[in-house]
């Protein structure tokens, strides 16, 4: 049997990956042997029983009839849900306050919830002895609130063998016939106050496939995602929005999210719980304050009222129609009055002060200059910082400041924009997402986070990702999210497995973090000077282990794998054969070699046709037809920012009709890898070695992030010194490759320092002239470059200095070029 288990701490370290040691250790750990004072969960022949109280939140109740069906799944035997303690209890859960049972354990003493009562979805966990008459020992988990209960018992679920992802990714629950919850107490709490997820860019994907599969966007198709989100202990969603609106499509949607515990709120430019559809439906005159504010109050009061006595977080502001700017400029005394006629909405309609509903502010794009510029909302209002839509965060709250409201950060996984969309596939690395979010966790924006996660699939494991750093960042520190590839892939194909899949999922992220698949054509990389042939030639080689690892995985385990891993790698491998056979195809055509360029024109279109056969694979052929129309997105021929209407073939080359080539760009002489020096702390900053950052290896972080700028580097603050030997005396250019990050102190800088041999370091600000055009390099590239040029360096060995002079900069490498 295999075997899927963690110990206790590591199921508090990463919430979504929640299973016990095979030696059993830690308090409440899933055991397949019995450990003194364990408590037998499993048995064959015997019935598990799971009481709730029938008073207790409905939300509860829908749970623990979950935790019913997976158990039975997991044990094969029979397993029974009851309101009482009457015929046996193996679990006994509920509410502190909206439980008998829960208060009765508590009062006499048995349960210890020291710490628990007022918490925001805090949970306990602990194997009690006699808990009630008849009744040697049970489980008892009590709940802060309802999410916190509910929290409690899908935590049973995965330690059980359950994946979050059973049902959105076919991953089979882990058989245990004979299973034990080892002695203690656990007891948890998230610390990102609300944690979810923003559908989007969901046509045709996800919206055709919800159509096919539940008739609609509908109140069925959301179960199943606000289902996904309870039990990766997620609590927050935007719903999908391209003309849709959940609260109209299907009024059985919202109260079902409010049954379940989901919050709903509203994008970024969306605001008053009203979907852009509800003006499009129901909107007179135009969406403009200056004009036709009258209509919009009206228009909002509804979205209150609507909300009801929902705990939703509530978007305020207001920008233009169709996610545009709200005016030319900033309109700051506008928008102040907008948010203050809001907010006299939101006390009109509750009968309270506005303070005391939860209140979102989103600073995305032209929002945050209003931000910038000095427009602040009441303190009570949580600000939510945004990326660039590419997964560089742009702002973030001074250091050191705390509101009422707190801040948060809406992050991308998927973006329709400039420079171009990317939609198609999961294109989003572990180690960046981690450097980014860790910094906004030391910056204090721990109130939300959300990400756009576009069709939801094939995005599984970085919202796996995301949502389980989201409970506790500072608990997924550097070693947890190196470990996190391995433990994920565990706890979804077992351990026999989770290591080689882990490194799998680890390689292709790397891979395909050098450049998103929209952005990827022939002339991408050189075809004359090998680095096609290179690239692809590391795409073969992980398409290759791919394939040998799903070659040994049992028959249950082949849809899962195909929609987690091997999808992605085939699919990516494939593009880049295309291309790559295009490049080709035109070098021959230029070299006058006509039945080489019709070979690599044919080879091209081959690979083209199995494009399209990979998406009847991913649709067709897996898991029964279950995700008609999921990889829907067009990602082959753009020519501009926006999408093609179809996948077209690229244009190929015969020697009659030649394309032109591009000029192959001079590669540096020397290229040194980030940790290929040595890393000197120094003024209470440390340098760490994040391995796999790019496809090119690892980079080097400095934390924290918060730590005082250095404007006069030198000495003993931090730096990283790399021995070069060169060999041709001359002007050198050398270049600083970092990360494509930004300055979220808001001061338009991101510099570093260089120094060669004992000169005195220069500064360089990789964002020096930033604009439109150097931005989108950057993030096309997946890099920052700055330069300087060393007038004249001598043959011979020198010693080449990275000074840390803005904390957030991350170190990717060093080149040197003779000039």
């Amino acid at each position: 049997m295999r075997h899927l288990f963690l110990s206790a701490a590591l199921t508090a370290l990463i919430p979504g990956v929640a299973w016990a040691a095979p030696d059993c250790a830690g308090a409440v750990a899933a055991c397949e042997r019995a450990t003194p004072g364990a408590l037998s969960l499993l048995v064959p022949g015997r019935v598990a029983t799971v009481v709730v109280d029938a008073g207790d939140e409905p939300g509860v109740a829908r749970t623990a009839s979950d935790l019913v069906a997976d158990l039975k799944t997991v044990g094969g035997g029979e397993v029974r849900l009851a309101h009482d303690v009457s015929g046996g209890a193996t679990v006994i859960a509920g509410t502190l306050g909206h439980s008998a049972m829960i208060d009765a354990l508590v009062k006499a003493g048995k349960l210890d919830v020291s710490g628990l009562a007022g918490q925001w979805e805090g949970y306990v966990e602990q194997v009690v002895d006699d808990p009630a008459p008849g009744v040697a020992r049970a489980l008892v988990i009590a709940g802060s609130d309802r999410r916190g209960t509910i929290f409690g018992l899908y935590d049973i679920s995965a330690k059980a063998g359950v994946s979050p992802w059973t049902w959105w990714a076919d991953v089979p629950v882990q058989r245990h016939p004979t299973l034990y919850l080892t002695a203690g107490r656990v007891a948890d709490r998230p610390v990102v106050k609300y944690r979810g997820i923003f559908i989007n860019d969901e046509e045709p994907g996800f919206g055709n496939w919800a159509r096919t599969k539940f008739g609609g966007v509908n109140h069925l198709a959301y179960e199943k995602v606000f289902n996904l989100l309870l039990r990766s202990k997620a609590n927050f969603i935007w719903p999908a929005m391209w003309g849709k609106s959940l609260w109209e499509d299907d009024p059985a949607s919202a109260p079902l999210a409010q049954e379940m515990g989901v919050l709903l709120g509203t994008s970024h430019h969306e605001p008053m719980q009203r979907a852009q559809a509800d003006w499009k439906r129901e909107g007179t005159g135009p969406w403009d304050y200056t004009k036709n504010a009258p209509v919009l109050r009206s228009f909002w009061r509804k979205g209150i009222e609507r909300r009801g006595k929902a705990e939703d977080p509530v978007t305020i502001g207001m920008r233009g129609d169709g996610d545009e700017p709200m005016t030319e400029g900033t309109a700051t005394d506008l928008l102040e009055r907008i948010v203050r006629d809001q907010r006299q909405i939101i006390a009109d309609v509750t009968k309270r002060p506005a303070a005391e509903t939860p209140q979102v502010w989103a600073l995305y794009k032209e929002v945050q200059d209003y931000y910038d510029k000095g427009m602040r909302v009441p303190d009570d209002v949580t600000l939510l910082f945004a990326d660039d839509n590419w997964g560089n965060i742009r702002r973030l709250p001074p250091i050191g400041e705390r509101r009422a409201g707190g801040a948060g950060v809406y992050y991308h996984f998927d973006y329709v924009g400039g420079p171009r969309n990317y939609k198609w596939l999961d294109t989003n690395a572990i180690p960046r997402i981690w450097q980014q979010m860790r910094m906004a966790d030391d910056y204090g924006a721990d109130r939300l986070w959300i990400v756009n996660v576009g069709d939801l699939k094939p995005m599984e494991y970085p919202i796996g990702f995301f949502l389980d750093m989201a409970w506790n960042p500072k608990r997924m520190d550097l070693a947890a999210m190196q470990a996190y590839p391995a433990k994920w892939a565990t706890a979804q194909f077992g351990a026999a497995h989770g290591t080689e899949i882990g490194a799998l999922l680890t390689r292709y992220g790397q891979l395909a973090s050098r450049r998103k698949p929209e952005l990827i054509d022939a002339t991408t990389y050189g075809y004359a000077d090998g680095e096609w042939a290179r690239v692809l030639g590391e795409w073969n080689a992980l398409d290759a282990q791919a394939r040998r690892v799903g070659a040994t995985l049992p028959a249950d385990l082949h849809d899962a794998y195909y929609e987690l891993v091997l999808h992605r790698v085939e699919a990516m491998t494939n593009l880049h054969r295309l291309y790559e056979a295009v490049a080709a195809n035109r070098a021959a055509a230029q070299a006058g070699d006509a039945a080489k360029a019709k070979r690599f024109a044919d080879a091209a279109r081959g690979y083209f046709a199995q494009d399209a056969a990979i998406r009847r694979r991913y649709e067709v052929d897996t898991a029964a037809g279950k995700w008609t129309s999921m990889m829907a997105q067009t990602h082959i021929g753009y020519t501009g920012w926006q999408q093609p209407d179809a996948d077209v073939v690229p244009a190929l080359a015969t020697v009659e009709k030649p394309l032109p080539l591009p000029p192959v760009t001079p590669k540096p002489l020397v290229r040194i890898a980030a940790d290929a020096g040595r890393a000197v702390d120094g003024r209470g900053i440390r340098w760490q070695r994040v391995a796999g950052f790019t496809a090119e290896g690892a980079a080097m972080v400095a934390t924290p992030t918060t730590a005082p700028v250095i404007e006069r580097p030198g000495g003993d603050s931090p730096h990283i010194v790399y021995d070069v030997n060169w060999t041709k005396a001359g002007p050198v250019a050398l270049g600083v490759v970092a990360a494509p990050g930004l300055d979220v102190r808001g001061g338009g800088r991101h510099r570093i320092a260089v120094s060669v041999d004992d000169a005195a370091p220069v500064i360089l600000n990789l964002m020096a002239g930033e604009t439109e055009e150097t931005w989108g390099r950057s993030v096309i590239e997946n890099r920052r470059v700055a330069s300087t040029v060393l007038p004249a360096l001598s043959a011979g060995k020198h010693r080449v200095t990275l000074w840390l002079v803005d904390p957030e900069v991350v170190v990717q490498g060093v080149t040197l070029s003779p000039r």
